[in-house]
């Protein structure tokens, strides 16, 4: 069993992750005695660089979560991904990925004794699905925010850990391989529909929304959230 050392402060770092052989970077946020981490997956564009993760990450940093901004992508790839669009239909890949993420925070002293969950966006979302049928309890919850889980295909059905679907009401099309998604899960699940005009939550108050129903759902499994 690992050393489980609790932070004394807040740590704030940018770490590299070693998986398939390349760096992986991220920014890890923990504040004193969280009791959970949160992975942000995209798949396709950096989740460091993201306004719309970061504004989740700082909602869930307020209720006492840990939070890890994570590239599936190094920045050469994400230039090869622009031009030719293969990497990201590679989700074995990206699932491959994110359990690589997953064991490298089991080895570090501060993150080795937290539960784990994940928010995916777009593609990232069938990625942390995946990823969650191979790593089993490890992960203990995970949302899709306009995601698209419908493409973990056959694994959704495999999948253990509780799971949010956010969808935007707008967008009709991803509202429907959303609730397709839903209905061939058998875990602990639920969607929820914020309504607005964009399929990427853009307007005032919606990612707010977004903040608040990832917050309550990953504070319910990976540890009480503070209000």
């Amino acid at each position: 069993m690992p050393l489980v050392l609790e932070p004394i402060e807040a740590l704030h770092q940018v770490v590299h992750v070693p998986v398939d052989g390349i760096l992986l970077q991220g920014d890890l946020r923990l504040p004193p005695g969280a009791p959970g981490l949160v992975m942000f997956v995209n798949g396709r564009r950096s989740s460091r660089h993201s306004a719309r993760h970061q504004l989740v990450a700082e909602a869930l940093g307020e209720a006492r979560m840990g939070t890890l901004l994570f590239d599936l992508l190094t920045p050469e790839e994400e230039g090869r991904e622009t031009v030719t669009g293969a990497l990201k239909s590679d989700l074995a890949l990206l699932a491959r990925r994110l359990m690589g993420a997953v064991r490298w925070l089991d080895r570090q002293p501060h993150t080795s004794g937290l539960k784990v969950g994940c928010l995916g966006t777009g593609i990232g979302a069938a990625a942390a699905l995946m990823a969650a049928v191979e790593l089993g309890d490890r992960m203990a919850a995970v949302v899709s925010g306009a995601g698209r889980p419908d493409l973990a295909g056959k694994a959704l059905s495999k999948v253990q850990c509780p799971t949010r679907l956010i969808v935007p009401g707008h967008d009709e099309d991803l509202l429907t391989l959303n609730v397709e998604a839903y209905g061939r899960l058998h875990c602990t699940r639920d969607l929820h529909l914020v309504r607005g005009d964009s399929h990427l939550f853009q307007e005032s108050g919606r990612m707010r929304q977004v903040a608040d129903l990832s917050t309550e759902w990953f504070g319910l499994h990976l540890g009480e959230a503070s209000c």
